[in-house]
């Protein structure tokens, strides 16, 4: 569980670099890219509210 956890908390740290550079290179449109920044942060909060309950 803590792994899963850690891992969400990287996909979340990974997605926003990820979507910014497809908005430079024209791929997706601003609305897009927020909605994948928004994505992130969910996945950085499950990732952490898991990892959190796996060490309690």
């Amino acid at each position: 569980m803590r792994a899963i956890g850690r891992f969400g908390q990287l996909l979340g740290l990974g997605i926003p670099a990820f979507a910014i550079i497809l908005e430079l290179n024209h791929r997706i449109t601003l609305g897009q890219m927020l909605m994948l920044l928004v994505a992130a942060v969910c996945c950085f909060w499950i990732g952490r509210i898991l990892e959190g309950l796996a060490g309690a």
